[in-house]
């Protein structure tokens, strides 16, 4: 008896550390916020010196371990995350392999910012599946940008690369990475009361601690492999997923903010019946944060849309409203975007625009 209840055991430890190795569901990933840094041997100034000498990670090329605060020759920079981040110099990059479920889909969350003034490129890469990220664009007056960046498994192991592809006359510039976590998500589906997926955005990318300025979703994102599950980040600049901790949100705990005028636009491609008639129904408002002005959101389905007038004095109202479209084949795009550009009364220069939340498609009675 005792020998089978050891065996039994044995089993269900097994079972439990095979699932457990398998499985990465939301967190930072190993030494992911960088606070585990190189020993001071390793280390040539800021240079990392040795391919596996920064903690979990594989480096490549020049890669600079950062304190925030000033730096040498006159730069600060501002570590939001943390005391620690790593920079990536001309064709430098890092990477680590962590444990996935094929098939399922995820989404990184990383800080990242640029440290000149020239254009700056950061590649992520998981095989077969990779994206550039434009960090010319500050969508925060810190320089604390957050972005999410989505994948789909195809296999046990997924080797995550940051690289910057950039050549810069200093070779000591590129872009400076803080932090990065992931997260699995359960794929949201379509019902008969909504066939938007995810309509009040309510999964999405895992929040890292102090992103008080929200998530940037990067433009030209697909369905597939969206770090926003459902939707089509369909657009030249990024939209912005925010939370209820830091911003207005009308419904649930999460919304999505239109930041860069028509450069900013999300859509999803829902199942309809041709001919029939379906209501629209959508939430717009402004998040509370300093966006003020006369916004204008631009709703499509189909062939139809609607434009939204909304005046924002930055007191975290929304409204609510909705149109009826009439579906012309079995697939529906529906889209959504900023008509106008607006920036921050107290911080001149940076991005904002309307939120959107609780997008609803039901076929009319």
């Amino acid at each position: 008896m005792a020998v089978r209840i050891a065996l039994f055991l044995s089993l269900v430890l097994l079972f439990t550390s095979s699932t457990f190795a398998a499985t990465y569901f939301e967190g930072l990933l190993p030494n992911g916020d960088f606070e585990q840094g190189p020993k001071p041997d390793q280390l040539k100034k800021t240079v990392i010196q040795g391919r596996y000498s920064l903690p979990k990670w594989k480096i490549n090329g020049l890669v600079e371990y950062i304190s925030s605060g000033p730096q040498p020759g006159g730069m600060y920079f501002a570590v939001t995350r943390g005391v620690h981040a790593v920079r990536l110099g001309n064709e430098a990059s890092i990477s680590q392999s962590i444990p996935v479920k094929p098939g399922s889909l995820y989404a990184l969350t990383f800080g990242a910012s640029r440290t000149c003034a020239q254009d700056e490129v950061l590649r992520v890469i998981v095989p077969p599946l990779k994206g550039d990220l434009p960090l010319q664009t500050l969508y925060s007056s810190n320089g604390g940008d957050t972005y999410a960046w989505g994948f789909r498994a195809f296999s046990k192991f997924a080797n995550i690369t940051f690289h910057n592809v950039g050549v810069q006359e200093d070779p000591a510039c590129g872009p400076l990475l803080d932090a990065v976590a992931i997260k699995e998500f359960f794929p949201p589906l379509p019902t008969t009361e909504n066939l938007v997926r995810n309509g009040g955005f309510e999964e999405g990318p895992h929040r890292l601690l102090n992103s008080s300025n929200g998530i940037l979703l990067p433009p030209k994102q697909e369905d597939l492999t969206s770090p926003l599950p459902g939707w089509i980040i369909e657009s030249l600049k990024a939209v912005k997923f925010i939370d209820k901790k830091h911003f207005n949100v009308p419904f649930g705990s999460a919304a999505v903010e239109l930041v860069a005028g028509r450069e900013s636009a999300i859509g999803q491609i829902i199942r309809t019946v041709p001919n029939k008639i379906y209501n629209l129904t959508f939430s717009v408002g402004d998040a509370r944060n300093g966006c003020h002005g006369k916004m204008m959101v631009e709703a499509f389905a189909g062939k139809d849309n609607l434009r939204v007038p909304f005046f924002s004095r930055g007191l975290g109202r929304f409204k609510t409203v909705s149109f009826k479209f009439k579906a012309v084949s079995a697939r529906t795009r529906i889209t959504f975007f900023s008509s106008f550009y607006h920036s921050k009364i107290d911080e001149f220069g940076i991005l904002c625009g309307p939120i959107l939340d609780q997008v609803r498609v039901f076929p009319t009675s």
